[in-house]
């Protein structure tokens, strides 16, 4: 059970290509999993008859020797604020619950580029504005792990569907977002490897927008070697989104064994010592510092002293950004259109107050009131100042020769549910997204990785962080740490259903 799992795509191409399995076999097997797992209410829509389709395409290309890579026949999901062409993309919102956009996200266009089968479109609170999946309308997403469902843990932001049985048929992986966690979070609590890629690394073309300057799709994989198989694929300049890269990208490449952390610089921010870090997630965090300065690293301790200011600052631009953002959907052009004819402006405030939900509403309204020009100056223009403060203590610690940092993801591990939604949104963003948001700030890879079980038998996790477009690094480091600590799966079974 402890043994560190090698890639499941690469184990399930090689059977495809083989021959000794179909991808029609996967999809019906994956599509046959969601239907048992429906209690999680992870997903929104299924693509059932799409994804029968396209494996149906994969089987084509399999008899004719023209598999088009290891993504070929490997089922994915992607979370439903991601387009795609002629099926529903609702945001879990009833503001978008009937909107089929015209076109396909990039991130989803070139997974398809290499042959990936879509299963569905997965959960998450209304427009991403959450840490926990508790506010979809669609409701709730729980977390597999704990006490057989008996105990209902949050999955936080995107969905929980860490664990399959049988893990050469019946893998896939997921297209998330990250704005300000909403990739590692999840990660986190479900025991998987969510990756932040760094800003304008990977097209936004198509993913509906949060906070524009700090979106980034994400990534979310069983282990680091299937994460890096999905970045390669979907990684790269693109027409569309002008906030990607203008630059040529070679595939990243790491290596499969020997992977060595002699001579590296290990920063542990002294500020990320949060007042309110569980104590198990502290012993581990500081258990793999030990494990690292065994293995030859140099461990040692650095300031990123605006830290304390990130959350506010991210709080003040997300909610400003949000404002600007969420002013498309006004009942004419697409999306809920309410029952009034009175006014162009009866009809606007009605199709807003019916469409969104108090979450949302909320973050419009500070954010407009932040944007007011006798408020202007103290709220937005003070909060991009602190932002590039924030970058620039991350610029010091690696100008100071450190190659990675080691931080908690989370606070705690999954909280549960009742205790959860007993706070409210912005109280439960600023203690889930305390340690993952400031990567956002500052455009910068980072990448949760799972280490051990608490004691309730849940997944504590660390995060990585590397300069920017240091993919390689981070990627590297955060498979030497999951070959070190081999965190244990579990697998799906039936009779816990």
């Amino acid at each position: 059970m402890n043994k560190v799992l090698s890639s499941p795509i690469k184990q399930v191409s090689s059977k495809i290509n083989s021959g000794e399995i179909q991808p029609t076999e996967i999809c019906k097997s994956a599509l046959k999993l969601i239907s048992l797992t429906r209690p999680l209410n992870a997903y929104i829509n299924v693509c059932e008859d799409l994804a029968q389709k396209q494996a149906s395409e994969s089987d084509k290309r399999q008899q004719d020797n023209k598999l088009l890579g290891s993504l070929d026949g490997i089922p994915i999901a992607i979370k439903d604020n991601f387009c795609v062409e002629n099926y529903p993309t609702t945001c879990a919102s009833f503001m978008l619950a009937n909107f089929v956009p015209g076109y396909s996200a990039t991130v989803y266009n070139n997974l398809r580029k290499h042959g990936a089968v879509l299963l569905g479109k997965t959960n998450l609170d209304q427009f991403a504005m959450g840490a926990g999946t508790v506010d979809s309308y669609y409701g709730p997403t729980q977390n597999l792990w704990g006490s057989n469902f008996m105990e209902n843990y949050v999955s936080d932001g995107i969905d929980s569907i860490p664990v399959v049985k049988k893990a050469d048929k019946n893998h896939w992986n997921i297209a998330g977002s990250d704005t300000g966690g909403s990739t590692r979070n999840p990660a986190a609590y479900c025991g998987l490897i969510g990756l932040k890629p760094s800003y304008g690394l990977v097209s936004r073309h198509g993913l509906i927008p949060l906070v524009n300057s700090m979106d980034v799709p994400g990534i979310l994989t069983r282990n680091v070697d299937d994460c890096l198989l999905i970045l390669n694929a979907i990684a790269g300049t693109d027409q569309l989104d002008s906030t990607t890269l203008d630059q040529s990208l070679t595939p990243i490449e790491i290596p499969s064994t020997d992977i060595s952390v002699r001579g590296l610089r290990v920063g542990i921010p002294n500020e990320y010592n949060h007042a309110e870090l569980n104590q198990e997630v502290h012993n581990t965090w500081m258990g793999v510092s030990n494990l690292l300065k065994e293995a030859g690293a140099d461990v040692v301790p650095v300031s990123l002293p605006h830290t304390e200011y990130s959350i506010v600052c991210y709080s003040v631009l997300n909610q400003c950004e949000v404002a600007s953002n969420m002013a498309r959907y006004d009942g004419i052009e697409y999306g809920l259109r309410a029952d009034e004819s009175m006014s162009t402006e009866r009809l606007y405030s009605k199709t807003r107050s019916l469409g969104f939900n108090n979450v949302v509403r909320s973050r419009i309204l500070t954010g407009n009131y932040y944007l007011l020009s006798e408020n202007y100056n103290d709220y937005f223009v003070k909060a991009m100042k602190a932002r590039r403060l924030i970058a620039q203590d991350f610029d010091a610690v690696w100008n100071d020769n450190i190659d990675i940092l080691l931080t908690p993801t989370t606070l705690s591990d999954a909280p549960i549910y009742k205790d959860f939604i007993s706070q409210d949104n912005q109280t439960q963003c600023s203690v889930q997204d305390y340690c993952t948001q400031p990567a956002n700030m500052a455009g910068i890879p980072a990448i949760n990785v799972p280490i051990s079980l608490s004691k309730k038998g849940l997944p504590l996790s660390l995060q990585l962080m590397a300069p920017f477009l240091h993919e390689q690094r981070l990627l590297t480091v955060a498979k030497w740490l999951e070959d070190a600590v081999k965190f244990p799966r579990i697998y799906l079974k039936e009779s816990c259903l």
